[in-house]
């Protein structure tokens, strides 16, 4: 089924939730998603009996706790959902916001008419290192240990210490896959770690203004690049941290709507998603466009609007360089001009074209199974216009671009939504 079917539905955004992110030592998985579920369906004005199916992400809690398999079924279960089809969705990073191209793709397949997504994870362990080895399934497992020698080469530093309680593994491997991007852009277009450490401290700032985020700090650039190196030239402040949270999102059917409207029940304004695109890394020629931007080029036309339309958006900024170069796989910037886009000021708050006002990733936190549905969150809280302190006056379309785990040099797995009121 392709996006530009015609006999599609339109499907909204009719409710949104999400916990606090961050360090919940004394909650369970299922105490988070219940938060988020109940604070979704409440506003949407909505009982748990309306929902017809539901897509669960989680990326690695099998991994770390050995819950596998029936995630979802366990902690809805536990919530008193049931009876419905629930879909337990796996991709990385992009897990929550793959199980939103699912909802959506039920909803306007006409499938279903109200639908649950759901994203939710518990990282926080006191083996740190079993964490950090839960990440390294995110790459090809084959190649692992031939792709840490590549990107020490590329560092000119040693491979860096494995995470399988053998070498330590005192970070994620894929801030080494950042850093080797970020010096590559550096090379490639003068970008100096100044643009990176500027991109952080905007993102600490507008976290600083936002109760649901993991870090409520406001940080200086100089502050920023004067936090320990975790891989050249990233320092710790660029990097987003591990959390716990979840977050949810209630999509339904334009019958829905009307059906809802003849009842006289009171429902928020809905949010129209106007493109829901998912896509992965492939071996791609010489010249192609790399899968992030082709498949915003997708959302882009599915959606009929072009990247100077987007007034507000929320991206995958696992990192701060990760941002400044999405800026241009997105189109805000010509290739190689991220850096003078981030010394306009146009992605800060009051700026043409606010980025990550939530705090994005490095602010907000980082549950990797509930990111992209969080991203969901904070793009209707704003185009309704109850962002408070954060709210991009005249937000009418919003972008959210989530990306998970690594297949040679491209993400595993990329979403783009469109949003609009």
């Amino acid at each position: 089924m392709r996006m530009e079917d015609s006999t599609l539905r339109q499907a909204y955004v009719l409710g949104v939730g999400m916990t606090r992110f961050g360090k919940h030592l004394d909650r369970s998985m299922k105490a988070l998603a219940a938060e988020a579920i109940d604070l979704a369906l409440a506003d949407a004005a909505l009982g748990r009996d309306a929902l017809e199916a539901a897509y669960v992400g989680n990326a690695v809690q099998g991994l770390i706790t050995g819950q596998e398999c029936v995630r979802g079924q366990v902690v809805l279960r536990e919530h008193g959902i049931g009876g419905i089809p629930i879909v337990n969705v796996e991709n990385a990073c992009a897990s929550a916001s793959t199980a939103l191209h699912l909802a959506w793709r039920a909803v306007a397949g006409g499938f279903e008419d109200c639908v649950l997504a759901l994203g939710m994870e518990k990282l926080f362990h006191p083996d740190k290192r079993k964490v950090f080895a839960a990440f390294s399934g995110a790459i090809d497992v084959e190649i692992l240990e031939a792709f840490r020698q590549m990107l020490a080469r590329g560092a000119g530093e040693p491979a860096p210490a494995t995470a399988d309680g053998n070498g330590g593994g005192q970070r994620s491997l894929f801030m080494d896959v950042y850093a080797a991007a970020a010096r590559h852009h550096m090379e490639a277009y003068g970008t100096r770690r100044e643009h990176f450490a500027a991109i952080a401290a905007k993102n600490s700032w507008h976290g600083s203004l936002n109760p649901r985020a993991q870090y409520q700090q406001a940080r200086t650039v100089e502050e920023v690049l004067a936090s320990p190196v975790v891989a050249d030239p990233l320092t710790r402040l660029m990097c987003s941290p591990i959390g716990d949270g979840a977050a949810a999102a209630v999509v339904v059917s334009p019958d829905f709507l009307v059906a809802r409207s003849r009842r006289a029940e009171a429902a928020p304004r809905p949010v129209r998603i106007a493109a829901s695109v998912l896509g992965s890394g492939w071996d791609r020629g010489a010249g192609e466009s790399g899968v992030v931007a082709e498949v915003a080029r997708r959302a882009y036309e599915a959606a009929g609007i072009g990247p100077a339309d987007v007034d507000v958006a929320e991206v995958h900024d696992a990192t701060a360089p990760a941002e400044l170069m999405l800026y241009e796989d997105l189109g805000f910037c010509a290739e190689g001009d991220g850096k003078r886009l981030v010394e306009s000021g146009a992605t800060r708050l009051g700026g043409r074209r606010p980025v990550n006002t939530s705090g994005g990733l490095i602010a907000k936190g980082h549950p990797v199974g509930a990111t992209g549905i969080a991203q969901i969150v904070e793009l209707v809280d704003q185009l309704r216009g109850r962002a408070g302190k954060r709210q991009v006056e005249g937000a009418r379309v919003a972008l959210a671009q989530n990306a998970g785990g690594a297949v040679r040099a491209e993400p595993a797995a990329i979403a783009v939504h469109l949003l609009t009121i």
